[in-house]
């Protein structure tokens, strides 16, 4: 009777390892499919420029994009100038909720949180925050996605999404090595 129960598990666990193969599951990889590859489109090295507006001057920079820690983290390490701005994101994909949530640090102190989605080729992570005791809405938006550019825009909206006001947009250019 061992025998068979040892057995039957054994099988069990042999048809479950086929049917993960098959669909290109590997569990060595757990974050290398479905919904955790939206960002993929956004991997690798970055040229980005943005003009000059009322919320600051004119600007070019470089962007790297990598996943880390098992493909389960997209990082982002910007520098720009001409003033010597530096950043870094992390996003990661949260199955419970859907979503991706991602943080933005920078040497000017800031700090960022934002949670949302790809959906219609765009994706749109967002945050409600205060503004000089004001409640606002802010997001990023990544669109117009082809393999070589695209572009991003960090937006604010202070009627509750109704409209939104663009505060930095940036082109980004696929760096050629």
């Amino acid at each position: 009777m061992k025998f068979w129960i040892r057995f039957c598990a054994l099988a069990i666990l042999l048809l479950q390892s086929l049917a993960f193969s098959q669909r290109g599951y590997d569990p060595t990889k757990p974050c290398s499919e479905g919904q955790r590859r939206q960002f993929d489109f956004w991997l690798g090295s970055w040229d980005v420029s943005w003009p000059a507006s009322p919320h600051g001057p004119a600007g070019y920079g470089r962007i790297n994009v990598q996943k880390i820690f098992g493909n389960c983290v997209v990082q982002e390490n910007f520098s720009a100038e001409p003033v010597a701005f530096h950043a870094m994101s992390l996003s990661a994909y949260v199955p419970e909720l859907g979503q991706w949530k991602q943080v933005w640090v920078d040497n000017q102190g800031q700090y960022r949180d934002v949670v949302g989605e790809s959906k219609n080729g765009e994706v749109v992570l967002s945050r409600q925050t205060e503004i000089n005791g004001k409640k606002v809405l802010q997001r990023a938006v990544w669109k117009n996605i082809k393999p070589m550019e695209l572009d991003f825009a960090w937006e604010q909206s202070e009627d509750g999404g109704q409209t939104w006001q663009v505060l930095w947009p940036i082109h980004y250019t696929r760096h050629k090595q």
